[in-house]
């Protein structure tokens, strides 16, 4: 049988599957692997090698001494340097992708995002980018972090958010705004403390108490709960680690201070 050249629609769905599943679970027996390899007719362990391509060009990896593989197409470069560091724009395209190979629509593939339920008279291409940027920002952020609070190491996700460092109302739509490394994976109670700038992490990933949290009246435990943390290295992801310029933002601007 001749060998078949990967399309671009093919790699794209590969990057996408890639932000979602840690570079460790990438292999031929992942069920999601296994799935998306029906739809685009490939078998899992040639869609677990194209991922493997993908991961070489990743910075993080490469700091840590994990290449991925080095076999890798002029293609392979090109949709990771388009869709890097826009996740919003690769998960609307990958949705789209695959509505089309399942004749089926968007609507009806998220059908959990109620995309039918976008107002007339709106974009309903932009909105609809936002809602699925938004779902799949979650999902990696959630993922890099396995699916545990990265401060406490709660695992109920019910009780989880995936926060952003930098707010995503001063993000850039296509840079920041969905970045997985402009996220931490924080149980409800860190994640509105750090919201509200009444907790930080210092550059070193550790984590810094604001006076006001000092200050706030509230009982015992929960004074003990807060400071327990205070000044602990918070659990770091398998990918997408925090970015420093995202950091630095939440430090300067919205850091109530020490």
């Amino acid at each position: 049988m001749a060998r078949r050249n990967w399309t671009r629609e093919e790699t794209i769905l590969a990057m996408d599957l890639y932000t979602r599943i840690p570079f460790s679970q990438i292999g031929k027996n992942n069920q999601e692997i296994i799935q998306l390899s029906h739809i685009i007719n490939r078998t899992p362990d040639a869609l677990a090698l194209k991922m493997a391509n993908l991961a070489h060009y990743d910075p993080e990896l490469q700091e840590r001494k994990v290449s991925g593989m080095s076999h890798t197409s002029k293609l392979d470069r090109i949709i990771y340097d388009e869709y890097s560091n826009n996740i919003e724009e690769l998960s609307f395209t990958a949705q789209s992708i695959l509505a089309d190979m399942q004749h089926t629509s968007v609507d009806i593939l998220l059908s959990e995002l109620q995309l039918y339920d976008i107002p007339a008279g709106v974009d309903k291409d932009y909105q609809a980018k936002i809602r699925i940027g938004q779902y799949f920002f979650r999902m990696s952020v959630l993922m890099s972090y396995g699916n545990a609070c990265c401060v406490t190491g709660l695992r109920n996700k019910e009780l989880l958010v995936a926060s952003h460092i930098k707010p995503w109302r001063v993000s850039d739509e296509k840079t920041e705004r969905t970045n997985p490394s402009n996220g931490l994976c924080l149980n409800a109670m860190h994640d509105k403390a750090f919201d509200r700038g009444l907790i930080t992490i210092d550059k070193d990933f550790h984590i810094i108490n604001s006076r006001y949290l000092e200050e706030a009246v509230m009982d015992e435990n929960t004074r003990q709960w807060f400071d327990y943390y205070n000044g602990k290295e918070i659990v770091l992801p398998d990918k997408f680690l925090p970015g420093k310029e995202f950091i630095e933002y939440h430090n300067d601007v919205i850091f109530q201070g020490a």
